[in-house]
């Protein structure tokens, strides 16, 4: 009896478990029609909205940077940034690697080496690019991150107050969400 009780209420957890999993998911829509060949080029990395103790750390410290963003032979993509770092230009690159539904990607932090998941979740090609990213960074630490990508370094207001409203439906309160200043230094490294 004792054997069954355990049984079951196992199997409750993991119904509970998969029920929360399924709901945190199905608040992140995806940006119907993806086209991924529109989505390439130089965007600049306009906003953020992230749980993360160093983002709220560091945030009043960041500036705008630049990603270009370029296909790879698997239908993946590389998204590389260049950004100001300790008064130097240091670049990094991402392989966003497909995840099933176009606009939907996953890629290993190399600096904690789980494994992220990445949501386009609208954008007009032309204009802005709203994205979120999910995973988790050590035992019990789970990582979310909003970010506002736009094709040039001055956004238009409705196109930040989108990005505010999104963020704020996940869960992101006002001072987690951060427009990044302007800036000269870094923008031409990877053109």
């Amino acid at each position: 009896m004792g054997a069954l009780c355990t049984l079951w209420l196992g199997l409750v957890l993991l119904g509970v478990l998969g029920a929360l999993q399924t709901s945190a998911q199905a608040q992140v829509s995806l940006q119907p029609n993806f086209q991924q060949d529109k989505f390439l080029g130089r965007w600049f990395t306009s906003g953020l909205a992230s749980n993360s103790s160093w983002f709220r750390e560091k945030k009043n410290v960041l500036s705008m940077c630049m990603s270009v963003v370029a296909p790879t032979a698997d239908g993946g993509l590389n998204l590389t940034s260049t950004f100001l770092r300790k008064d130097q230009c240091e670049t990094r690159t991402l392989l966003l690697r497909p995840a099933g539904t176009p606009g939907c990607y996953s890629y290993t932090s190399p600096h904690w080496g789980s494994t992220h998941d990445v949501w386009v979740v609208a954008t007009n090609y032309e204009e802005y690019a709203l994205l979120y990213t999910a995973g988790s960074k050590g035992l019990g630490q789970d990582f979310h991150m909003a970010t506002l990508y736009s094709r040039t370094q001055t956004p238009k207001a409705e196109i930040k107050e989108k990005f505010s409203t999104f963020a704020k439906t996940q869960g992101f309160t006002e001072d987690a969400i951060v427009f990044l200043p302007q800036t000269d230094k870094c923008m031409e490294e990877n053109k």
